[in-house]
């Protein structure tokens, strides 16, 4: 039986969410392995200072998304009141509203959810300049306001970046009607389109979205927009992506290695704490903070292993 339209994505999910949970390999259903507690590294004393010297360092820097990555990373490692003050200062002067949003959403990750108002002034200015930034902050935050502003993004098909990641943020938040949304951008043929779908799906997603995933994968030749796709699939446990994730850590290409190291945290590959070691003394500074992040992450238990 084939279903016509935007239900078929529908049906997938469901169809291969119930062979998932009927035949996994070691015998677990699909709920059970995503419930599974990740596994964690062990991480020295002096590895977890070296680790924190990268992002202290990297949150001074000049280069401004790299030092919102920093960010991000400190808050995730337990530092988010670090994070507060050094940033705080830094929104009070800031002019240009993509970097606001950069500023704001870290604050907001951090502790300070007052600076959530800020990201949606900016979403319903009349001025599309920063509404991209301003929904995958609130998508990365985990925030939606009243969701009346993240809708109409949605909604609109002048920008379609701009309705995958305002769908990323109500998606996050539960919405079904996003989720479906998403599936039909992961299925469009436009490389531009569907590889951020991919990218959001692999951080939010299902089992069911891997053969998706697959089919896109198997029709894409540029490196960086299969990488959103590899990594999507290392993150939903998928064995190629997990592999593909591993020779993306070691690229001649910064901006694969950059991705690559962010994922590697996100996709709980702790079989690749060498690999990711080593690019501590990588000489782009975005890789070696990824790095450092997913370190640190990866050596975090994770809280349902705990009684």
């Amino acid at each position: 039986m084939r279903i016509a339209g935007p239900l078929h994505l529908v049906f997938q999910c469901f169809v291969f969410g119930l062979a998932v949970a009927a035949t996994q390999f070691d015998g677990s259903t699909a709920a059970e392995e995503k419930d599974r507690p990740m596994p964690s590294i062990t991480l020295s004393p002096a590895m977890q200072t070296r680790c924190l010297e990268i992002l202290r360092s990297g949150l001074r820097a000049d280069d401004f998304w790299p030092s919102m990555h920093a960010a991000e990373a400190l808050t995730l490692a337990g530092h988010g009141q670090e994070v507060r003050r050094c940033l705080s200062p830094k929104l009070e002067t800031e002019t240009d509203d993509r970097h606001r949003c950069g500023l704001a959403r870290e604050l907001v990750r951090a502790g300070d959810l007052s600076r959530t108002a800020i990201l949606l002034e900016i979403l319903a200015k009349e001025e599309p300049y920063g509404h991209v930034h301003a929904c995958e902050s609130l998508f990365k935050c985990g925030r939606t306001g009243d969701g009346r502003l993240l809708r109409a993004a949605m909604d609109q098909d002048e920008n379609p970046t701009l309705a995958i990641m305002a769908a990323a943020a109500l998606g996050r938040d539960g919405s079904a009607d996003a989720m479906k949304r998403l599936r039909e951008k992961l299925a469009a043929k436009d490389p531009e389109v569907n590889r951020i779908a991919a990218w959001v799906l692999g951080q939010i997603g299902e089992p069911c979205d891997v053969p998706q995933l697959r089919a896109n994968l198997a029709a894409l030749t540029d490196p960086i927009a299969r990488s959103y796709h590899e990594h999507a699939l290392a993150c939903l446990k998928d064995a190629e992506g997990l592999r593909a994730l591993a020779r993306n850590l070691k690229s001649d290409d910064a901006a694969l290695r950059v991705h690559a190291a962010a994922f590697a945290g996100d996709a709980g590959a702790v079989h690749l704490a060498d690999e990711l070691t080593s690019l501590l003394d990588d000489p782009d500074l975005d890789v070696r903070i990824r790095a450092a992040q997913s370190l640190l992450v990866l050596s975090q238990p994770d809280p349902r292993s705990q009684p």
